[in-house]
């Protein structure tokens, strides 16, 4: 899925400001600066002159952010480095730990979105690329996974 796809979605999902989402993602690293006009113009639609695609370090730090601002910080792990590669599973994966999502409640989220999803085949979304049972997390199913989510986070 695009990376402007997935920011467009959380931003809608938990209805935050253009400052607040560059905070969110100074949060997983403060060293990290992102301006506001710059999170406007990635929100803006793709054919939008103005457009700036979203990079794979900006949404980690997005995400990770998001974590952070939802659990708050551990203060007796050191911050994580943010993965430079960003996948669907990953995106997933993220943004279960920062609604700290059950089994239970992923099936619930993928349930009300109008796509239900057995639980082997959710498990196997959050394997390791090497397993024997990885699937990679089609952009499907994380787009249903995010409308499901924002029904639970913001309903109407």
């Amino acid at each position: 899925m695009i990376n402007n796809d997935v920011l467009r979605s959380i931003r809608y999902m938990l209805d935050l400001s253009d400052q607040k989402l560059a905070d969110i993602a100074a949060l997983a690293d403060p060293a990290f600066i992102v301006d506001r006009a710059d999170v406007r113009a990635m929100l803006l639609k793709d054919d939008d002159p103005e457009y700036l695609p979203c990079s794979d370090a900006m949404l980690a730090h997005v995400l990770d952010g998001l974590i952070v601002h939802r659990r708050g910080r551990d203060g007796d792990r050191p911050v994580r480095p943010v993965e430079p590669r960003i996948t669907n599973n990953a995106v997933l994966k993220k943004l279960r730990v920062a609604f700290e999502l059950t089994d239970v409640d992923m099936q619930s989220v993928f349930a009300a979105a109008g796509f239900p999803i057995a639980k082997p085949e959710l498990s196997a979304l959050f394997r390791q690329a090497g397993h024997r049972n990885y699937r990679p997390c089609g952009d499907q199913v994380l787009r249903n996974f995010l409308k499901g989510l924002t029904l639970r986070v913001r309903p109407a």
